[in-house]
């Protein structure tokens, strides 16, 4: 009876069969339900669309524009739609405006398969009107496709955090804000001219090429980038490492011989620039018959772990899929790839996603949202105790993203727990929201981001905000992270609350006591106090550890203007501090 389940499941979504539709979908016009019925002939489930050259771009544009006009919307922040747009090989004129819970992905083996002439942009425009910044523009992202920009010769990808690029292509400039703009994340890009990254504060570019990079604002990180900005910190905020030491970059969907697979590439060491324009014939090709298509209008954690038990890999379709239990990944080369912002929620104090301690996992492309009932931990990677090595296949963690309240009430006491060994995390975003429904230190309560028990984890890209106390602890040996933006909370109610040990407030960033090597390049700590606050350091780590964190800044943004609040040193209590007066410091 489950087997026959499932192929139900699968035929219902290859033919597009809409089962659930969202209420904010069913307001729009009848001419858009139809177009959209009528690109909705997919097996990726609702709210995909997949297009070729072929149709009619008006009704592409048409669809698009809905799509943006919805999630750019007054709630479109905390919507409750996602959206994935798909194209197969071809050249199309059309300007793809991206907001919210969009995901804009080409189907080719090359970016240059799919070509965009007009632009793939995200701009501080909301309900039609612009805005004058980014600073939450989350939730959203943009791969495998060639821009060729039409409007001087410029595309604007305006975003801050959880907004990643890749695979992309710009026949052209970029310009990165509109307005204040707080952070992001590119890899594997090429653009042929100048980046603007103009009110950027910060930004993480790897393994990629530009003719010229203009601006800088706080933090800026190069890893195994070419024509990156020369070093000359602390004058100007570059960080620079010439080489990636190992990456092994993101899988991605195409579409060749009538058929969808995921291109799995392998993995490179000390390389720089981007890697498309070479031929890998050892990429990893995987049909998407290997794959359990997950609906969340239709599955729940027993229908995926069933699937996971039959050693399918999951492709979490566009939506939000409430679990009651954790989906556990217990084989070696499990994939677990999400598209359109796919949402995993613990509803019962569970984990979303609890891997064990095996070799070659990969999980990317999802958004985790805590539930209103207290949840210890929302995705595990590794039981404890976990003491096997997988340097030769390692496991992988790409674009997630975890939010903590922003909706309901929340509790949770880690958003995301490393014990394995040999784990890569190529760019995630941990949040304690610090704005939207029932946000305060009461209300979404988190204690930690991210913990990292297990040896030889590697991050790129970390972002990590607003916990109530430590932002990251480092507990494994050889951790190394490319690249650290963090904001400790806006939130704590006073010094006599959020204290401990002796030591007023909480570093962003601690090295655990025992650990013996841990590097750190690229690290911005910032402060923004509601309250007046003392924080004795923003890195707290092992005196023999802390000459092996490279760059670092430390900022406080604002404060209550009838107080005085100060952050006193940026690591051990060297290095010096910012308070009222002096509201920035930088230290090699």
């Amino acid at each position: 009876m489950r087997n026959k389940f499932y192929v139900i499941n699968f035929l219902l979504l290859f033919l597009g069969i809409q089962i659930g539709a969202s209420q904010a979908t069913n307001l729009w016009p009848e001419n858009v339900k139809a177009i959209a019925t009528k690109f909705n002939q997919t097996g990726f489930g609702k709210n995909s669309f997949v297009f070729d050259a072929s149709m009619d771009m008006k009704e592409v544009q048409i669809l698009i524009d809905s799509i943006h006009a919805l999630q750019t919307s007054t709630n479109g922040e905390f919507s409750k739609d996602r959206f994935a747009l798909l194209f197969k090989p071809g050249t199309y004129q059309l300007n793809i405006k991206v907001g919210y819970y969009m995901h804009v992905m080409g189907l080719g083996k090359s970016p240059e398969d799919v070509v965009i002439i007009g632009s793939v942009g995200s701009s501080s425009i909301r309900n039609g009107v612009r805005i004058g910044h980014v600073l939450t523009n989350f939730w959203r992202a943009a791969e495998n496709l060639t821009i060729i920009p039409t409007i001087d010769s410029t595309n604007t990808w305006a975003v801050s955090q959880a907004a990643p690029l890749r695979r992309i292509h710009v026949k052209g400039n970029l310009k990165l804000f509109d307005g204040a703009s707080s952070g992001g994340f590119m890899a594997n890009c090429k653009i042929e001219g100048t980046v603007f990254s103009g009110s950027q504060q910060q930004w993480f570019t790897r393994n990629s090429s530009f003719k010229n990079w203009d601006g800088g604002v706080w933090n800026m990180m190069y890893v195994g980038v070419t024509n990156a900005p020369e070093e000359n910190w602390p004058d100007k905020p570059i960080t620079t490492v010439k080489e990636t030491p190992e990456v092994r970059e993101k899988p991605y969907w195409i579409f060749s011989n009538h058929e969808y697979f995921l291109q799995v590439p392998t993995t490179k060491k000390n390389s720089s620039g981007i890697d498309w324009d070479k031929k890998n014939k050892q990429e990893k090709q995987v049909p998407i018959s290997d794959f359990y298509i997950a609906n969340p209008n239709i599955d729940n954690a027993a229908s995926i772990n069933n699937a996971l038990s039959r050693r399918k890999n999951i492709l979490f379709s566009p939506g939000i899929f409430k679990l009651n239990e954790s989906l556990k990944v217990t084989h070696a080369g499990t994939i677990l790839m999400g598209i359109g912002m796919a949402t995993l929620v613990p509803e019962n104090g569970n984990m979303a996603i609890e891997v064990s301690d095996v070799d070659n996992v990969t999980v990317a492309g999802i958004i985790f949202d805590a539930a209103t009932m207290p949840t210890k931990v929302m995705m595990q990677v590794g039981e404890t105790g976990a003491n096997k090595k997988h340097q030769s296949a390692p496991t992988y963690l790409y674009d997630l993203f975890f939010r903590v309240g922003g909706e309901q009430e929340t509790n949770v006491l880690n958003c995301l727990l490393i014990n394995s060994n040999n784990v890569f995390i190529d760019h995630a975003w941990l949040w304690r929201a610090d704005h939207g429904a029932n946000v305060g230190w009461n209300k979404n309560i988190a204690t930690n981001g991210l913990i990292v028990n297990g040896n030889d984890v590697t991050a790129y890209g970390l972002f990590n905000e607003h916990f109530q106390e430590y932002q990251t602890i480092w507990n494994g040996e050889a951790g190394r992270v490319y690249f650290y933006q963090s904001e400790m909370p806006y939130d704590p109610p006073s010094n006599e609350i959020w204290q401990h040990d002796g030591i007023k407030g909480y570093a962003s960033y601690k090295v655990a006591n025992q650990v013996k090597k841990h590097q750190a390049w690229g690290i911005g700590n910032y402060g923004f106090f509601n309250t007046p606050l003392i924080v004795d350091q923003s890195i707290e780590t092992p005196t023999a550890v802390e000459n092996s964190f490279y760059h670092k800044v430390l900022l406080l943004l604002g404060w209550n203007k009838e107080t005085t609040s100060a952050i006193k040193s940026i690591i051990n209590g060297k290095g010096g501090g910012v308070d009222t007066n002096i509201r920035k410091r930088v230290m090699e």
